[in-house]
């Protein structure tokens, strides 16, 4: 029965992932939540599962044409660089820690989500 539910959320993730919105988002809480992996565990597996999602998914947006490199080194280095430095420091974290700061951020992109017509200036 556990396996079915790693399937779901799995499957769920590649989803999400697919449509370029962050599978992780809904991997790491259920993982943890569902299955009592500890913040560290599901983020790591977060990062293991994006790699072929990825892959698939670029080589998709790729063939439709739906992928603009103008200026794309000016995102792939700083993101290369804050991603090493971010590891370092998910290091040094606790996993509490970790899981509220990551609570958070999941609470802030929600808010930022829902007032995001707002936020631009559209209010139809």
């Amino acid at each position: 029965m556990e396996f079915v539910g790693y399937l779901l959320i799995a499957a769920l993730s590649g989803v999400l992932g697919g449509m370029g919105m962050g599978g992780g988002t809904v991997l790491i809480p259920l993982i943890t939540m569902f299955f009592g992996a500890l913040q560290h565990e599901a983020q790591a597996a977060n990062l293991i599962a994006f790699i072929p999602m990825a892959i698939v998914s670029l080589i998709i947006h790729f063939k439709n044409k739906l992928v603009q490199t103008k200026g794309i080194i000016y995102m792939i280095l700083p993101a290369v660089i804050c991603s090493f430095l971010s590891g370092l420091a998910a290091q040094a974290i606790g996993g509490e820690v970790l899981k509220r700061i990551f609570g958070a951020f999941l609470i802030l992109l929600s808010f930022l989500q829902f007032f995001s017509d707002r936020l631009n200036g559209n209010n139809d």
